[in-house]
């Protein structure tokens, strides 16, 4: 395959582009990057729905197609490159790592969203880059006006992912255990599951590279509680020198840290999960629950709600042993409560 056989059309503030691209370069497939605007994305193919990232690729009939979703995208990258995977081999340790990528991509990027639109450092760094981002050959007040209109929808659409002053708490509360969980583990190992890095690792990944490393209030917070964790960002950013162990940790049991993080899972996106899933099925679009001890509402979700659906069919699809193994792991973490309501 030609380097250019693959086209990755992101952009440096998305934290799904950043999660893909984390994963192509550990797994040193060739590709291309393309910069979301630039005139390189100029005439290539576009998906139905435009997100980032985009991923150009053949088609196998002589032609191209664009797809979307980096979780679909990485396991289909699974079974077109053999070497230097991300998925575990266990299949419990797939799942459980399939659970941790899905806590990342649909909650912990509501802190990402949070903390970007909140406060107003972090409003004002956004509004002035993100559109430089973009495109850097224009005038700068064509620049501020593009910035200014960005922010303002995106602060209108605050309420949509569940920021606002009543979730407040919640959101930046959760991002503060996930910082002191996530530096707890890689005291013990470079990754999460072991010495591997695994898909929940660059998902994580993903939105911290905006939280720890770009957004100037959840930055200075990882610095002050978890700078381990800002300093593993940094070189989650390209691990291609890296030569992975064996395996990942699977040997009896999950260490004690591995399931904390899942304690936080069970406490905080589980009861979203849930509640989404109960608006969705009576047919309201608004979301009202209690997690962890406090309101929250927003917006229901139909694709957080196909989330949920993917989790609950991969356990079903589980053998015996191998949800064995999941439900002595989840015991305990508030998890298990997505495969019984």
């Amino acid at each position: 395959m030609r380097i250019d056989d693959i086209k990755v059309i992101g952009a440096i503030g998305s934290p799904y582009s950043r999660k893909l691209r984390g994963v192509l370069r550990y797994r040193r497939i060739p590709h291309v990057w393309v910069n979301q605007g630039h005139r390189e994305s100029i005439g290539l193919p576009a998906p139905k729905v435009a997100l980032l990232p985009t991923v150009i690729m053949p088609d196998g009939k002589g032609g191209d197609v664009a797809k979307i979703d980096t979780t679909p995208l990485i396991r289909e990258f699974e079974a077109m490159f053999t070497s230097r995977g991300v998925v575990p081999d266990s299949p419990a340790m797939a799942f459980l790592d399939a659970l941790l990528e899905d806590y990342a991509d649909e909650w912990l990027t509501k802190a990402m969203f949070h903390y970007r639109w909140a406060y107003a450092p972090d409003i004002a760094k956004a509004q002035s880059m993100l559109p430089r981002w973009f495109s850097t050959d224009q005038s700068d007040d064509r620049l501020v006006a593009a910035g200014k209109a960005f922010g303002e929808r995106q602060i209108e659409r605050l309420w949509v992912v569940g920021s606002s002053d009543v979730t407040r708490p919640v959101i930046e509360d959760s991002y503060r255990r996930l910082l002191e969980l996530l530096d707890a583990r890689l005291t013990e190992s470079r990754f999460i599951f072991g010495e591997r890095p695994a898909v929940s690792d660059f998902a994580v990944y993903g939105q911290l590279t905006q939280l720890t490393g770009f957004d100037p209030t959840p930055a200075a917070l990882a610095l002050e509680v978890a700078p381990r964790v800002s300093a593993w960002v940094d070189l989650m950013d390209d691990l291609s020198g890296v030569e992975p162990d064996d395996g990942w940790d699977a040997v009896q049991a999950l260490p004690d840290t591995v399931r904390a993080l899942f304690r936080e899972i069970g406490r905080v996106y589980v009861p979203f999960l849930l509640a989404n899933a109960r608006a969705l099925d009576s047919g309201t679009d608004r979301v009202e629950c209690k997690i962890d001890g406090r309101r929250w509402e927003q917006r229901s979700f139909p694709y957080q709600g196909r989330c949920l659906v993917a989790l609950r069919q991969g356990y079903a699809a589980l053998d015996p042993r191998a949800r064995e193994f999941v439900d002595e792991a989840l015991a305990d973490t508030g998890c298990m409560a997505l495969f019984s309501d």
